[in-house]
């Protein structure tokens, strides 16, 4: 193997590693990548999709797509630049995405950045403060997230008011099935490196407009006296609703969020209501049947005076990265 293809190699690989800190839906980390001498090819795991609240793997794909496009950013700050082949083969449904085509080019100062954002974003579930976004920052965040081939929609003041009776109802769907209430308990009460740990829990229920997903049991995270006043409340959606735009949906997750935390921004996905066909439907309501909603985002800014909660736990490497193929060449 030549130095250039070692250092292709050893890149995809890293990137990949990388790609493992990407948000994922009840910290259910549903991927694994192969490297490949010239491509990195990003695959689901089924094992690990939350088979009740997301029978359709809607938001198992979304997850999938947040770690493609964290795989997409590391490899541009190590100066790679590669093509993306989503849903490559029809007839391998696991096969998600294939990172191929890599060329080395000059490093990207701005993706650097964003893998330091990587390290320290995380989930922040209680009430924001007083401090609202600038129209700027909400800008940044909106154009990072639609560059990536879906819509990001901030809501007015009416369409909040939709979506927390919507919220409200989704919860009350959750709260009365009990395979639902099961399959939640089962992924915030793991010892292990997936799932919701109690730290990362609020430990009583946020007073706020829109409510947070009961997770059926108190955290030990303290909630402090914020609310969501001066929280932004917006709508990722697109056109179709399929495994390929459920997969631009994460990876606009990923690129609103990451902005979102160079810009200081605190981001809560709420899942909640996309979960329930019901609920989801009146979304699209929200957008006048012009699009199919993905994922609602609560933006706002932390509390400072607050310690926020630790990072959700992460699987080894090399339960996630296969390099069989590279290895020993």
């Amino acid at each position: 193997m030549s130095q250039t293809d070692h250092a292709l190699t050893t890149a995809l690989a890293q990137a990949a590693a990388t790609a493992g800190r990407a948000p994922s839906v009840h910290n259910t980390q549903p991927w694994r990548w192969r490297v490949l001498p010239d491509a990195l090819e990003l695959r689901v795991v089924r094992d690990r999709q939350l088979t009740a609240t997301d029978p359709e793997g809607r938001l198992l794909v979304l997850s999938c797509g947040a770690a493609l496009h964290h795989a997409r950013v590391a490899l541009a700050a190590e100066g790679w630049q590669a093509g993306v082949e989503r849903i490559p083969d029809p007839d391998d449904a696991d096969l998600l995405a294939r990172l191929t085509g890599l060329t080395r080019v000059g490093t990207d100062p701005e993706a650097m950045h964003l893998v330091q954002c990587m390290r320290i974003r995380h989930t922040d579930r209680r009430p924001i403060g007083d401090e609202p976004i600038t129209d700027s920052a909400l800008t940044e965040i909106t154009e990072a997230a639609t560059a990536e081939g879906v819509r990001l929609q901030q809501l007015d003041r009416d369409q909040v008011l939709q979506l927390a009776t919507a919220a409200s109802q989704a919860d009350t769907v959750g709260s009365e099935d009990p395979r639902l209430r099961a399959e939640l308990a089962y992924w915030t009460s793991r010892a292990d490196d997936v799932g919701l740990p109690a730290a990362v829990l609020p430990e009583s229920p946020p007073q706020t407009t829109v409510p947070g997903r009961d997770f059926g049991r108190a955290g030990t995270l303290p909630v402090g006296p914020g609310h969501d006043q001066a929280a932004a409340y917006t709508l990722l959606y697109g056109d179709e609703d399929e495994p390929s735009t459920w997969l631009r949906a994460g990876e606009a997750l990923s690129a609103g969020w990451l902005t979102a935390t160079r810009l200081g921004v605190s981001v809560v996905p709420l899942s909640g209501v996309i979960e329930v066909p019901g609920t989801r439907a009146e979304l699209r309501g929200v957008l006048a049947g012009m699009g199919h909603p993905y994922l609602v985002l609560r933006l706002g800014r932390a509390d400072p005076t607050h310690a926020g909660p630790p990072h959700t736990p992460r699987l080894p490497v090399e339960q996630v990265v296969d390099t069989t193929a590279v290895r020993g060449t």
